[in-house]
C-alpha cells in the first residue's frame, strides 16, 4: 500500500491589495523615485557592462514616470535632463548606494504662541524654516543655523516633534525625510534671507498665510507640539502592505 507523505501547510501572509484604476501623481512620482534610485544604486555597484545598459534603461523608465506625473515634465528635452541628472549622481560603492536626502525643520513658537513661518523664494509656499542637513553637524545644530540664515532668529532646539516622508507628506516631489524640531525662540532680528526666503513672520493659528506647503498638514501637529500636546516624536506609519498604499498621511493633532 502506497504510503502519502504528510501534507505541509505554510503560513503565508495575505495582502489585502487596493489597485487605484488611475494613478495619482504622488504615487507615479513614487514609482519613478524607487525605480531611479534602485537603477543609480545598481550603476554604484556593478562592473558590468550588460548591467549597466540595463539599469540605464529603468532610467528612462522612471523619467517617463516621473513625466507622466505631471504635464510641465511631460517634454522630451525634460526627460532627457532627468536622466542626465541622475546618471550625473551615481556614485561607486557604498558612497554611490541611494538614500533619500535628509532636511532638518524648525517650529518655533514665541511667547504669544506664534509660530515662525517663512515663504521660500523659489516656490512661494510658506513652511516652518527648513533646510538641508550639512555635513559636519549634528541635527539640532543645523536647526540653529537655519533659523538663524533663513529669519534672524536665535533658537533653541527643545525636542524632536516628528520624522517625515517628505515625499508621501507632499513637501516635494524627490525623496527625503525631514526632522521636525520644537525649538524656542531666544532673541535676535526678524529678517528674510535675500536667496531663500520671500517673507518671514510670526502667525497665529487663526492667520496663517497662503499658500502652505504640504497642504498644510502640519498645522495641527505643529501647534499642538508649540501647546504642549506632543509628548513623543511622530512618524509615517507603515502602509499596508508597505508598498501599494499610497494615501497620504494625517500625523494626527
Amino acid at each position: 500500500m502506497a504510503t502519502v507523505a504528510p501534507r505541509r501547510t505554510a503560513r503565508m501572509a495575505t495582502w489585502s491589495v487596493r489597485v487605484n484604476p488611475v494613478p495619482s501623481e504622488s504615487e507615479l512620482l513614487r514609482w519613478s523615485e524607487a525605480l531611479a534610485g534602485i537603477a543609480r544604486t545598481g550603476l554604484g555597484f556593478t562592473q558590468s557592462l550588460y548591467e549597466r545598459e540595463r539599469y540605464e534603461e529603468v532610467l528612462k523608465v522612471a523619467a517617463d514616470i516621473r513625466a507622466a506625473a505631471g504635464a510641465a515634465d511631460a517634454d522630451p528635452a525634460h526627460i532627457d535632463r532627468d536622466i542626465g541628472a541622475w546618471l550625473a549622481s551615481v556614485g561607486e560603492g557604498v558612497p554611490g548606494y541611494v538614500t533619500p536626502k535628509v532636511a532638518v525643520g524648525a517650529l518655533v513658537g514665541n511667547d504669544a504662541g506664534e509660530l515662525l513661518l517663512v515663504q521660500r523664494a523659489d516656490s512661494g509656499m510658506w513652511l516652518y524654516p527648513t533646510g538641508w542637513a550639512d555635513p559636519g553637524y549634528s541635527p539640532s545644530e543645523v536647526v540653529v543655523k537655519e533659523v538663524a540664515e533663513e529669519t534672524g532668529v536665535d533658537a533653541e532646539p527643545i525636542r524632536l516633534v516628528a520624522v517625515l516622508d517628505g515625499l508621501r507628506f507632499g513637501l516635494a516631489r524627490f525623496a527625503f525625510y525631514s526632522l521636525v524640531f520644537q525649538c524656542r525662540a531666544l532673541g535676535g532680528t526678524l529678517r528674510c534671507h535675500p536667496l531663500e526666503c520671500a517673507d518671514v513672520g510670526w502667525f497665529a493659528r487663526e492667520s496663517l498665510p497662503t499658500p502652505l506647503a504640504g497642504g498644510g498638514r502640519w498645522v495641527s501637529w505643529a501647534f499642538g507640539a508649540l501647546e504642549g500636546h506632543v509628548t513623543e516624536a511622530r512618524f509615517d506609519p507603515p502602509r499596508q502592505p508597505v508598498w501599494r498604499d499610497a494615501d497620504h498621511v494625517e500625523l494626527g493633532s
